[in-house]
C-alpha cells in the first residue's frame, strides 16, 4: 500500500493511509488475529458475515429492479484540494 506525501503534510498522508487501511480491513483482521478465536465462535461470525452480504446482495438486486428507492448520495465536504 502507497500514499503520496504532499507537500511535507504527513499528518494528512497518515489519514489518507488510515482510511485505506480500514476499507482493506486490515484492522479488522489485526483485531481477529491478535488473540484465539473458538472454533464456535468462528462459525458463528462467518454466519453472520454470510447472511449479512446475502442481504447487502438482495438489496442491491431490488434497488436495480426499482422495488427499493436508491440510497441517498452522501454529502460532498466542502475544500478545494
Amino acid at each position: 500500500m502507497q500514499v503520496l506525501v504532499r507537500d511535507n503534510n504527513v499528518d494528512q498522508a497518515l489519514r489518507v493511509l488510515k482510511k485505506k487501511m480500514q476499507r482493506e480491513g486490515l484492522f479488522r483482521e489485526m483485531k481477529a488475529r491478535s488473540a484465539f478465536e473458538k472454533p464456535s465462535e468462528k462459525r458463528v461470525r462467518e454466519k453472520a458475515e454470510a447472511v449479512r452480504r446475502q442481504r447487502k446482495l438482495a438489496r442491491k438486486k431490488m434497488q436495480r429492479e426499482g422495488l427499493l428507492p436508491a440510497p441517498k448520495k452522501a454529502a460532498v465536504r466542502g475544500g478545494a484540494r
